[in-house]
């Protein structure tokens, strides 16, 4: 079995979660997620609040510089992922096929470094 990340890249303004909208695709990647976690693919999920909450550290030199959020000039954003475990690239696609409809989103896989 293989390790996979299926990571959410959001485009555009971080939704308003009192939308329908919104609501409807928390819903959707619930149902999504309870579904691997009945198969046994499951292995974590996590969602990630806004860009402007975030804090980067860079520690390469002496001094470790801490400061605000993530200043990337990018259309997208990573929003939140699963790690699921299957037994090839093809389930893993498939999955990540899945995915992406729920959360309305696209949805890169990505397999983790051998050990």
């Amino acid at each position: 079995m293989t390790q996979y990340m299926l990571s959410v890249h959001h485009t555009g303004p971080y939704p308003d979660p009192t939308t329908d909208e919104a609501q409807a695709s928390f819903a959707a990647t619930g149902d999504f997620t309870d579904k691997i976690r009945e198969t046994g693919q499951w292995v974590f999920v996590g969602g990630l609040l806004p860009l402007d909450t975030s804090t980067r550290v860079d520690g390469r030199s002496d001094e470790v510089i801490v400061t605000d959020g993530a200043f990337a000039e990018s259309k997208e954003y990573l929003a939140g992922f699963w790690v699921v475990e299957v037994a090839d690239l093809d389930e893993a696609l498939k999955l990540g096929a899945e995915a992406s409809k729920a959360c309305g989103q696209p949805v890169d896989v990505r397999p983790f470094a051998g050990e």
